[in-house]
């Protein structure tokens, strides 16, 4: 049987990815493309997201609009609002979209971020032209789309202060200047380097491994790893770090 779509409701997914070498938080965007009689009518940028189906929950449209586009599960999600307003989808070219898809002018989406390594995605598959574009730095966007990713990009500023997140961005094992990079990439800001070292290595959960960088040109660094089973023990809702 054909999974029935609920033409006026939606899941857009923000998937964050952090690229270690340039040490740039993006978002994963789609190409939204519309032709008729050769005539281009809509070229920009969209999230990825979909209708929910009427046997899924939102957990399960989220996961799957997200594997359909990354071939991922099991990632870090966070549902984070819900987008509703009446004049939402109302850009002339969003009204050409709309009715060549054939959904309802008056959908709510509910909108979910993502955490993953952008080299942990492919995107030599598909035909959506899935491309990474630094989150400071966006293509024009379709929808209200923008608006969903600052407000994503808000709560992760938020929750990396709190929750020990950011470990999903990184390799399972990093050094203390992958850390400090991420953080400061997240939060737009310059940390003091010698401050910030000396607080995370006296975490109990930041665990020294007996390994060093391999394949650098400068002097190789220690390597650490993040103990979530220790985090679990000795936190509940504590600040993870003091910047």
């Amino acid at each position: 049987m054909k999974a029935e779509k609920i033409l006026n409701i939606s899941v857009d997914c923000v998937v964050f990815g952090y690229d270690v070498n340039t040490k740039s938080l993006n978002v994963l965007l789609i190409n939204r493309f519309l032709e008729s009689k050769g005539e281009v009518l809509v070229d920009d940028y969209v999230l990825t997201g979909y209708h929910v189906y009427t046997h899924e929950t939102l957990d399960e449209t989220a996961t799957r609009v997200l594997k359909e586009l990354t071939g991922l599960t099991n990632q870090y999600k966070k549902q984070f609002k819900a987008f509703g307003n009446p004049d939402r989808l109302t850009n002339e070219k969003d009204l050409l979209w709309i009715k060549n898809e054939e959904f309802n002018t008056r959908t709510i989406t509910i909108a979910y971020y993502f955490l993953l390594k952008t080299e942990d995605v492919s995107l030599n598959n598909g035909n959506d032209k899935a491309t990474w574009f630094p989150v400071n730095d966006l293509p024009i966007l379709g929808f209200d789309h923008n608006t969903i990713i600052q407000e994503a990009y808000e709560d992760l500023k938020e929750k990396c202060l709190s929750e020990p997140i950011i470990f999903k961005l990184l390799p399972d094992k990093f050094t203390i200047n992958d850390v400090q990079d991420l953080y400061e990439s997240i939060l737009g800001i310059e940390i003091d380097n010698r401050n910030f070292r000396r607080k995370l290595i006296n975490k109990k959960y930041i665990i020294a491994l007996d390994e060093k960088q391999v394949g650098v040109s400068k002097r190789p660094a220690q390597l650490y790893m993040f103990s979530l089973d220790i985090y679990n023990k000795m936190f509940q809702k504590n600040y993870l770090i003091s910047i």
